[in-house]
């Protein structure tokens, strides 16, 4: 499995203020790149998309992140 070139066309440009993660892009460790995409493998080479940070504190963040989205849909009960 090697990079074609293919994912330069699904380069995802870094959000401001929020984690790559939480907003739904995905990263190739085969190509090196964040891809805009909603599959699960790799447009390119084929290789499985990461969708989680390995690193523990970027992954606290991403569940923490995820627990305020969960609170804030959630309806209130009185």
């Amino acid at each position: 499995m090697t990079c074609k070139g293919i994912c330069i066309r699904h380069k995802a440009q870094k959000p401001v203020g929020t984690g790559r993660y939480s907003t739904g892009q995905k990263r190739c460790q085969i190509c090196e790149l964040f891809l805009k995409w909603d599959g699960l493998w790799c447009p390119c080479c084929g290789y499985r998309l990461r969708t989680r940070p390995r690193n523990l504190k970027y992954k606290v963040k991403l569940r923490a992140r995820r627990e305020d989205q969960q609170l804030l849909l959630q309806p209130r009960q009185n």
